[in-house]
């Protein structure tokens, strides 16, 4: 959390290594380098949210339909709730910039993960031409997120379920 909570380039591995209760070479025998610490970061975030979003699906989300597709914003608001940062990939991206840092591809990875996530509940929803409009679903989620990471839009959500409906309506 220290890497959410005050940004990556803002934490060093002394304080890592005194929040974790261990020593830098402990850290730097497990990980090799702060950016390998960084990427291992972005990588259990992101299996924390994707184990989320499972449950959230699982337990309160519709069962079917485009509904779903829906549940994925209001679990992404329920997994915000209390924070005042935002999106950590969004944040991470900002900081690691176009780098060649390992951290990178983690980010890569997510974001195809959601896309195919949107375009998988879509096509249980039996909405044609499912993968046109995950990758447009998609887009709209994410313009979201950076708009209320950046921006402090508190009615992105809003916003963006009503465009994915406009947009599935559409075809």
């Amino acid at each position: 959390m220290l890497f959410y909570e005050r940004g990556i380039g803002a934490v060093g591995v002394d304080l890592i290594a005194e929040e974790a209760g261990t020593t830098k070479k402990t850290l730097y025998d497990r990980f090799g380098s702060k950016d390998a610490l960084v990427a291992a970061y972005l990588k259990r975030r992101e299996e924390r949210w994707e184990e989320f979003l499972d449950e959230w699906l699982r337990t309160r989300a519709p069962r079917s339909g485009v509904d779903r597709v829906l549940a994925v914003l209001d679990a992404e608001e329920a997994w915000w709730a209390g924070s005042r940062r935002g999106c950590a990939f969004v944040n991470a991206h900002a900081e690691l910039g176009e780098s060649d840092h390992p951290g990178r591809e983690v980010l890569r990875e997510g974001k195809r993960r959601s896309r195919a996530k949107f375009t998988a509940l879509l096509a249980e929803a039996g909405v044609a031409d499912a993968d046109t409009l995950g990758a447009r679903v998609h887009m709209v989620y994410e313009g979201a997120m950076v708009n209320l990471t950046v921006g402090g839009m508190t009615g992105a959500f809003d916003e963006a379920r009503d465009t994915i409906r406009a947009l599935v309506a559409a075809g």
